[in-house]
C-alpha cells in the first residue's frame, strides 16, 4: 500500500481541533477572562472546556443548580472558594471539584491573586450561556442577580434555594 492509499482512507476520520494557547473564542465576563477550548463542535456536543481566568477577588454567580449538564472545574492555579450549600471549600492548584446536575454550587476568587480553572460542560449546553453572559457585559452592564437567573434559567439552570 503507497502513502497516498494510506491518505484515501482517511476521508471519514473525524478533525482533530488542536487549540493554541493564544487560540480559542476569549470571553470577557466582568473580571473574568474565559476562554473557550471546546464548545462542542469536535464532541459531537457532549464535552464543552473552558480556561478561566478569575482576577482578584472576584465574586461568583449567584448559587445554583444545573438540571441537565455535570461541570468541573480544575483549579490550574491560584485557590478559588467554592460553595456548595452551606459548606465552603478553598480549592487550591490541583483539586477537581465534580458538581452533577441538581447539586448547589458557586464560586468566587476570594484571595489577592488571580486564579486559573478548567471547566467543563457534559454535554456542552452551557458553553452558549457565557456567551450571552459576555454580551450583557459588552453592553456595558453587569447583570444583576435577577438577570444573571433568566439567562441561566435558558440552560437548564436555576438558583439554588436553601
Amino acid at each position: 500500500m503507497t502513502i497516498h492509499d494510506h491518505d484515501h482512507d482517511h476521508g471519514n476520520t473525524p478533525a482533530v481541533a488542536v487549540v493554541g494557547p493564544d487560540d480559542g473564542e476569549v470571553l470577557m465576563l466582568g473580571a473574568t477572562r474565559m476562554r473557550v477550548l471546546e464548545d462542542g463542535r469536535t464532541t459531537g456536543h457532549r464535552l464543552g472546556l473552558a480556561e478561566s481566568v478569575l482576577a482578584p477577588h472576584t465574586p461568583g454567580p449567584p448559587q445554583h443548580r444545573h438540571a441537565r449538564h455535570d461541570e468541573g472545574f480544575y483549579v490550574v492555579s491560584g485557590s478559588v472558594r467554592f460553595t456548595v450549600g452551606e459548606e465552603e471549600h478553598d480549592a487550591t492548584a490541583g483539586t477537581l471539584v465534580m458538581v452533577p446536575p441538581g447539586a448547589p454550587h458557586t464560586f468566587a476568587n476570594v484571595t489577592g491573586e488571580p486564579a486559573v480553572m478548567l471547566s467543563t460542560f457534559t454535554p456542552d449546553l452551557y458553553v452558549q450561556y457565557f456567551r450571552d453572559l459576555r454580551d450583557m457585559f459588552a453592553a456595558g452592564t453587569a447583570p444583576t442577580p435577577r438577570a444573571h437567573t433568566e439567562v441561566m434559567s435558558r440552560y437548564g439552570t436555576e438558583p439554588a434555594t436553601s
